[in-house]
């Protein structure tokens, strides 16, 4: 089979830096072709297109018994994931600020991979929150910070599990899936009705505590250029810059949100 530095064939198609790509994750499901990606992303862009035109016909459905197992099952998951993540790199003594991608097929090693695919998959699983917002007919909240956050995030956790599927990423992967642990435990709880909705108070803070991930992340990756970490030289700075969007949408949105809203009711 032909093949040069940046580019082998897998099938008749051309699959660029596949040479590049960690052996260990090579061949895992969902990981293998880069077809998977375009296509999974082409269907649920799709769904965001179409499917309120369809869901519009009907009336909307309340789907509480779906979306609290969905809801429980993500808070589990990612608690999961960030508990592996954690106690394999402390006990490899992995460094906080700098750990370079080895490949080794050690059993932490092993399980920060794992950790990093389910990571993966989870991001898929997610589609499934927007599934739910066409079915309810909650079309404000289909925004394109939701669409762009979901999509682009399955993109780049591809990317990281197909060539670096352990070092230093295992931060902002533990810190999200922390956070995700939260989020998710609330949508849980939001849908079990006025008794426990009034505990709720927290939601603003959920806002905050994304914006507080996104910053750390955006400042831990900065130093990892500047420092000249070995660790993903050719993606740290795009990852870098792909916090500063997010930092950017989600301070709008929580200003527009309860900084006005709070303003409004002062002046009543």
């Amino acid at each position: 089979m032909a093949s040069d530095s940046n580019n082998t064939k897998i099938g008749s198609y051309s699959y660029p830096f596949a040479d590049l790509a960690d052996e260990r994750t090579r061949n895992w499901p969902l990981v293998e072709s880069p077809w998977n990606v375009p296509a999974l992303l082409a269907l649920y862009l799709l769904m965001v297109a179409y499917g309120p035109k369809w869901t519009a016909r009907y009336k909307p459905l309340q789907l509480r018994v779906p979306l609290f197992c969905h809801s429980l099952a993500m808070a589990f998951l990612n608690a999961y994931i960030c508990l592996e993540l954690f106690t394999a790199t402390r006990a490899l003594d992995y460094s906080l600020s700098c750990q370079p991608c080895r490949v080794s097929y050690s059993p932490h090693e092993m399980r920060i991979a794992a950790a990093f695919w389910w990571f993966y998959i989870s991001k898929i699983l997610e589609f499934a929150d927007t599934a739910f917002f066409i079915l309810r007919h909650k079309w404000t909240q289909l925004s394109f910070l939701h669409v762009y956050h979901h999509s682009t995030m399955f993109v780049f956790c591809w990317i990281f599990v197909k060539w670096l599927p352990t070092g230093s990423t295992y931060v902002p992967t533990m810190i999200n899936s922390f956070v995700h642990i939260i989020m998710y435990s609330y949508y849980a709880m939001s849908v079990l009705g006025p008794r426990i909705q009034k505990f709720l108070w927290w939601k603003r803070y959920l806002t905050g505590l994304q914006l507080l991930q996104f910053t750390t992340v955006l400042l831990w990756a900065s130093q990892l250029v500047l420092r000249g970490c070995e660790y993903g030289t050719w993606l740290t700075p795009v990852g870098a810059a792909y916090m500063v969007p997010f930092l950017y949408m989600f301070g709008r949105f929580y200003v527009e949100k309860y900084k006005v809203s709070t303003a409004a009711k002062k002046a009543e």
